[in-house]
């Protein structure tokens, strides 16, 4: 049987219908008051999955503060099983994203073997994989097909660090989703042209803007982070939620 699965019946709704919506802390926010609140904001505002980093404890606060399913994010596979023997739905290889200041850079070899490690330690558990977006797209695309045959469920975009949006306002959030929205593109008709129809999820730079295009270009889902977890105030948190699950739920009623 698919390890789809073995995922929540919401979370398997919500990628059959293509309107996937993932709230990330962050790989490296260790901070159970910063977890707490954006977990709790990601309950309220409407979001379908919690995304923390990879540490049992925090795993059962997001459980408990939000009553949400919890994906565990690492680049060291070692850490998964007890995050999953913690509660864990899910398991994230990256994003990548926050390395890239320190001058660490993930090849596809690297990625590979992340996501093999990772499946012989948890054969039968769901996991993502985040495709670097510093490989050119074609590259992209082949490790996405790389990693379908390594045995991973998902495949996850990054690219927002990347942009450099040259314009203010409506125009401004669409050049800063340029990277992850090319990226989604490209891994979707990678997968297409060789018949693997596993969900793609587009992350990094998207906001409630440019959600609907990545649904328009083949994504199940977004996976949203800084947009909300920079946010000083939980209020605030929840209408940056509310307002990405709107505009997801409306590009459902068109694409279904």
């Amino acid at each position: 049987m698919s390890r789809l699965y073995r995922l929540p019946v919401s979370l398997r709704a919500r990628l059959q219908k293509r309107s996937l919506f993932k709230v990330i802390s962050g790989l490296s926010n260790f901070n159970s008051a910063s977890v707490e609140m954006i977990s709790w904001a990601a309950s309220q505002g409407g979001a379908d999955l919690v995304d923390i980093a990879c540490d049992p404890d925090l795993v059962r606060l997001a459980i408990k503060t939000s009553k949400l399913p919890v994906c565990v994010s690492s680049v060291e596979p070692d850490l998964f099983p007890n995050a999953v023997a913690a509660g864990a739905a899910m398991v994230e290889i990256g994003n990548f994203d926050t390395f890239y200041p320190e001058g660490r850079i993930f090849t596809a070899k690297d990625v590979l073997s992340l996501a093999f490690k990772t499946r012989e330690l948890l054969p039968e558990v769901f996991l993502s994989v985040t495709v670097p977006h510093v490989l050119p797209l074609d590259q992209q695309g082949q490790l996405a097909l790389d990693l379908v045959t390594a045995g991973v469920d998902l495949i996850q975009t990054e690219g927002g660090t990347s942009s450099r949006p040259f314009s203010t306002g409506l125009q401004g959030l669409v050049e800063k989703a340029v990277p992850t929205l090319a990226a989604t593109n490209a891994i979707v008709d990678a997968l297409r042209s060789e018949e693997c129809f596993i969900p793609v999820m587009t992350a990094s730079g998207i906001t409630a803007v440019t959600a609907p295009m990545a649904i328009a270009s083949g994504a199940s889902g977004v996976g949203v982070g800084s947009l909300i977890n920079r946010l000083d105030n939980q209020l605030a948190m929840v209408a940056a939620v509310r307002s990405l699950r709107t505009a997801l739920i409306d590009q459902s009623l068109i694409t279904v």
